[in-house]
């Protein structure tokens, strides 16, 4: 099952598994029938698991995801977080409480990172401003600093799926109301992760100088509270401002800060909220850098190619925005490199793929490609993309 024997015990004691990319590999591995799982697995046939288990055909992928949150929201009512009216009756909570409110969070973001902000944001604000409430109802003093970092995960969720939609100013209010949530329980690793989505908002906004001040401020009141995955979170992150300034140096250099950080992970250490973090997001980071440089010099732009190829391949299945906004990046490269026609099936595959993901983030990426395309402009197959980037464009900001 790929897993050690602490992570195994970990599993059969604690509370249920909530990992929506474990679970599908777990499935895939024991070859369970999709009609028996209440999630859809990347890639698998819906039509095979029907002829193997004889019920009806799978519903769309929206209205699946639909019925997902749907699902999830009824768990949270069901465990007294939210109410039909958003409004729940003040009550004193525990332990179980708070475990409940974390895993629907890590069903939430599981979501998140398959199908996109936009589908999501609407009920995951509802959710963390509801559980937002709770910090007025009666609970064990001990139980504090828990409830308190719980509800700030939830606000930087919130902040999260935003951003993802588009949303920069509720983005903005949640990342806030998180951050503060945060520090008042103590817990630096944390705030440090919301500044980290906050210096993401920035840079995709192209406001670098103020997403390498957030992560620095990020990295000065870390302290002891400091890991090796956070340090290389937040590197990684900064490089790819400083090399958005232009200084590609420095930038190279704090990528490898940002990998001697990244090579002394130890999960078992690690905050819990810094599960999303894997190989594939660091080498997302150096395709960004290289990237960045190769429009200034193209000999860096095949370095380019390799990184976030290299990035792509490290990502899981579940993982799928990611996915697609590094063969976005990808696309970028190739054009930079001088592979217009690798660059043109990268990007039709793109085009194809953005459709099934609710993130405005993606779409603006996607059409951003228009930048990158213009030295072979004067291929017909490659005006005939941009043409159809322009045309993407016309429609979301009709939408």
């Amino acid at each position: 099952m790929g897993i050690t024997q602490a992570q195994l015990s970990r599993v059969e004691n604690g509370p249920p598994l909530v990992h929506l990319d474990r679970m599908a590999h777990w499935a895939q591995l024991f070859g369970i029938p999709g009609a028996y799982l209440w999630f859809t697995p990347i890639g698998r046939n819906h039509m095979a698991d029907v002829a193997v288990a004889g019920g009806p055909p799978s519903p769309g992928p929206d209205e699946g995801r639909r019925a997902l949150l749907a699902a999830i929201a009824a768990v949270a009512a069901g465990a007294g977080l939210i109410g039909s009216t958003n409004l729940v009756q003040p009550r004193r909570i525990g332990a179980a409480d708070v475990t409940r409110l974390n895993a629907v969070l890590a069903l939430y973001r599981s979501v998140d990172r398959e199908s996109g902000g936009g589908l999501l944001y609407r009920e995951v604000a509802r959710f963390a401003e509801s559980v937002y409430r709770m910090l007025d109802w009666t609970h064990p003093a001990g139980l504090t600093p828990r409830l308190v970092a719980a509800v700030a995960a939830a606000r930087q969720l919130a902040g999260w799926t935003a951003f993802d939609a588009g949303r920069h100013d509720d983005a903005q209010r949640h990342f806030i109301a998180g951050e503060r949530a945060a520090l008042t329980a103590g817990d630096a690793s944390l705030a440090a992760i919301i500044r980290y989505a906050q210096a993401k908002q920035l840079q995709h906004l192209r406001h670098n100088r103020d997403a390498l001040a957030t992560l620095q401020l990020a990295h000065a009141q870390l302290g002891a509270q400091a890991t090796p995955a956070v340090k290389a979170l937040l590197w990684g992150a900064e490089a790819a401002s400083v090399a958005a300034l232009g200084d590609h140096r420095t930038a190279e250099t704090t990528l490898g800060k940002a990998s001697d950080q990244f090579d002394r992970i130890n999960q078992e250490r690690e905050p819990d909220s810094m599960g999303f973090y894997d190989r594939g997001e660091l080498l997302a980071q150096y395709g960004r850098v290289y990237r960045d440089w190769a429009r200034q010099d193209s000999r860096h732009a095949p370095d380019a190619v390799r990184w976030v190829d290299t990035a792509i391949a490290s990502f899981g299945t579940a993982n799928v925005r990611s996915t697609v906004l590094n063969q976005v990046g990808l696309c970028s490269a190739l054009f930079l490199a001088d592979e217009p026609e690798r660059a043109l099936a990268v990007g039709a595959q793109v085009m194809e793929q953005s459709h099934g993901i609710s993130s405005r983030r993606v779409l603006d990426r996607v059409v951003n490609l228009r930048r990158d395309l213009v030295r072979h402009r004067e291929l017909p197959e490659v005006a005939a993309f941009e043409r159809a980037l322009t045309a993407r464009a016309a429609a979301a900001a009709a939408a």
